[in-house]
């Protein structure tokens, strides 16, 4: 979707800070957010993927949120959405009287597993729509819902660089609408094909996209 979480390319939003020695986690309820955010992921039973409740926040409020506030959010919404948890129960902190006590939904190795869970390359048979050295040009899409395709991308033309194979598209995996399955590509677009001449002429940029995000230039 169109929103100010999709940062890359946008003037005006002041330069990147670097902290030096910059620890893991600057404060240790933020070690547990990411804990917790592991634990009940590794369970398979979120309708929700991280981030479509973050870039549903209004933008004062995203911009107001550190990352862990972000992720605490995200994890509160899904909880809620998935049907695991009543939002007083988050308010109050305590499980609502009557409700059944569940078993441990995880082993602990589970979720470390889960940290560590990268998108898996899917073994189905697709064809790719594009080949290694082709052409394309990122469709100019507008969508409402969750996108991995940034706006400075949008209407570009680039070239395909590699093909990672067949992976679940996000746009709709993360709302629990189906993975389907398509090529993901690396693929070049020039500092100056994205920003204009004012741009340095050797740069460039990588982006891994999906079928459905491209067509023929």
């Amino acid at each position: 979707m169109n929103g100010i979480h999709d940062m890359g390319g946008m003037q005006d939003m002041g330069p990147i800070k670097y902290e030096k020695n910059e620890p893991v986690f600057h404060a240790l309820w933020e070690g547990k957010i990411y804990a917790m955010s592991a634990a009940v992921t590794a369970t398979r039973k979120l309708r929700l993927g991280l981030r479509p409740p973050i870039e549903n926040l209004p933008p004062v409020e995203y911009l107001r949120m550190s990352y862990y506030e972000l992720w605490l959010t995200s994890l509160t919404e899904r909880l809620v959405a998935s049907e695991l948890v009543t939002r007083s129960e988050i308010e109050s902190g305590r499980a609502a009287l009557g409700s059944t006590k569940a078993a441990l939904a995880v082993s602990p190795s589970d979720a470390v597993a889960a940290i560590f869970r990268v998108p898996e390359r899917r073994k189905e048979s697709v064809p790719p729509r594009f080949q290694t050295g082709q052409l394309v040009r990122a469709r100019n899409i507008n969508p409402v819902t969750h996108t991995r395709l940034p706006r400075y991308a949008r209407g570009k033309a680039g070239e395909i660089n590699q093909d990672h194979g067949v992976f679940a598209f996000m746009d709709t995996n993360a709302y629990g609408l189906g993975d389907k399955p398509q090529h993901l590509y690396s693929v070049r677009f020039s500092a100056r094909g994205l920003w204009g001449e004012q741009a340095a002429p050797q740069d460039a940029v990588y982006l891994d996209l999906y079928d459905d995000y491209l067509e023929p230039a």
